[in-house]
């Protein structure tokens, strides 16, 4: 997990192409979401259960946005696209958000997801996890960097004439932006619903090994893991 979520990163940060570097940027996320289940704790679970909804709403959203730039400007080079923010600044705040969320900038429904898998396999994989950490990092290296070379700067060519967002594709972003937020900023009810399947599957690790889920140190105590 972690060795996917680094690789990942790398690959991202090193691609000319826009698809691409949303399509690297899934297996980074993929590799969050293997640490949170191995590590068998009931924030690292709920955090896995989590990020796949987040990864399948923001990713989702990334790719249907870097369709419709390729559907204007027949291309996801990145270094053929320049100052897009200024013809179509709709579109460029909407992709704003979608980028954020898949970051994980806190607030959003990216963060909830990675800050429990952080913390859940904390109390297992110590070490791996501060590797994995650096993930994050990353994510928002490759994915600001491309934001800046394809939105910023003064658009020059078929850039100048960028098609702002249609109403229709704004019909379609919406939903998913509202998932975004409302999955950030109150992602109880999932919680919810995810909670008493995580459990069970905890129990029944312990029941049928000799694994015992780590506790949470309490003020005073030391996190040791198992």
């Amino acid at each position: 997990g972690v060795i996917g979520i680094v690789y990942g990163a790398i690959c991202a940060t090193m691609q000319k192409d826009l698809k691409r570097v949303v399509a690297y940027s899934s297996v980074a996320h993929l590799g969050f979401i293997a640490l949170g289940t191995f590590s068998i704790t009931t924030q690292g679970l709920q955090g896995s259960v989590l990020q796949m909804v987040n990864h399948g709403v923001s990713t989702g959203a990334l790719f249907l946005l870097v369709g419709m730039i390729y559907e204007r400007r027949h291309t996801r080079e990145i270094a053929k696209l320049r100052g897009l923010q200024k013809p179509a600044p709709i579109l460029a705040a909407v992709f704003t958000v979608v980028m954020l969320s898949s970051i994980g900038l806190p607030g959003l429904n990216g963060f909830v997801g990675e800050f429990l898998i952080l913390t859940g396999s904390f109390l297992t994989f110590r070490w791996w996890t501060v590797v994995a950490v650096s993930g994050v990092i990353l994510a928002a290296l490759y994915l600001l960097w491309a934001y800046q070379r394809v939105f910023h700067g003064e658009p020059d060519g078929d850039n100048a004439t960028f098609r702002e967002l249609r109403f229709t594709e704004g019909l379609v972003m919406v939903p998913m932006i509202a998932a975004i937020v409302f999955m950030g900023v109150y992602p109880k009810p999932v919680f919810d619903r995810i909670e008493p399947s995580v459990t069970r599957l905890v129990a029944h690790v312990e029941d049928n090994s000799s694994y015992v889920q780590p506790k949470v140190a309490t003020e005073g105590e030391e996190i040791v893991p198992e």
